[in-house]
C-alpha cells in the first residue's frame, strides 16, 4: 500500500513523502491517526501543495528550534537527593523531573523530547540531549547533587 505522509513518522519518513507501508500499518495506525493519506491519483496532485507548505512550515519550526536551542544552552538545572552510604541515591532523577525543572524555568519541553537513556543514579555533572527539531539538538547541564542533612 502506498501513503503519503502528513506529519513526520519516526523510521518511516518525513512529511510529504510517498513510502509504501504494509496494508495492515497504514490502515490499523497512519490513516485512523492522520500521520497520512492514501496515495490515489487525486492525493498525489494534492502533495505539491503539502511539500511547499511543509517546506515553508519546516523553516519556521527550524528558526524556532534554534532561537530555543540558544536559550537552553545557558541552562542548568540542579537537583538535590537524598543520599546513602557511599553516596548512593535514594531515587533517582527522571526525564520527568528535568521537565519539570525546565518548566519551572519558564521553558515548556515535552518530557519525550529529553533523550536521557536511563534515569540519573549518582551525584554528578550530566549532559542532556533535548531533540527540539529533526535538525537542532540542544544540550543542558543537569547537576545531582548532595541534600543538605537537617542538623538535629
Amino acid at each position: 500500500m502506498e501513503v503519503i505522509l502528513k506529519e513526520d513518522v519516526l523510521k518511516l519518513g518525513h512529511r510529504g513523502d510517498v513510502v509504501k507501508v504494509a496494508e495492515g500499518y497504514g490502515r490499523n495506525y497512519l490513516l485512523p491517526r492522520k500521520l497520512a493519506i492514501e496515495a490515489t491519483s487525486g492525493n498525489k496532485a494534492v502533495i505539491e501543495q503539502m511539500r511547499q507548505s511543509s517546506v515553508r512550515k519546516t523553516a519556521v519550526e527550524k528558526a524556532d528550534a534554534d532561537a530555543l536551542s540558544k536559550q537552553l544552552e545557558a541552562v542548568t538545572l540542579t537537583f538535590q537527593r537524598k543520599v546513602g552510604e557511599k553516596d548512593h541515591l535514594f531515587g533517582s532523577v527522571t526525564s520527568a523531573d528535568v521537565a519539570d525543572g525546565l518548566e519551572k524555568k519558564g521553558f515548556t519541553i515535552d518530557r519525550r523530547k529529553l533523550q536521557m537513556p536511563e534515569p540519573f543514579k549518582s551525584l554528578g555533572e550530566f549532559e542532556v540531549p533535548i531533540k527540539l527539531h529533526r535538525d537542532v539538538t540542544s544540550h543542558i547541564k543537569v547537576v545531582v547533587e548532595k541534600e543538605a542533612e537537617a542538623s538535629s
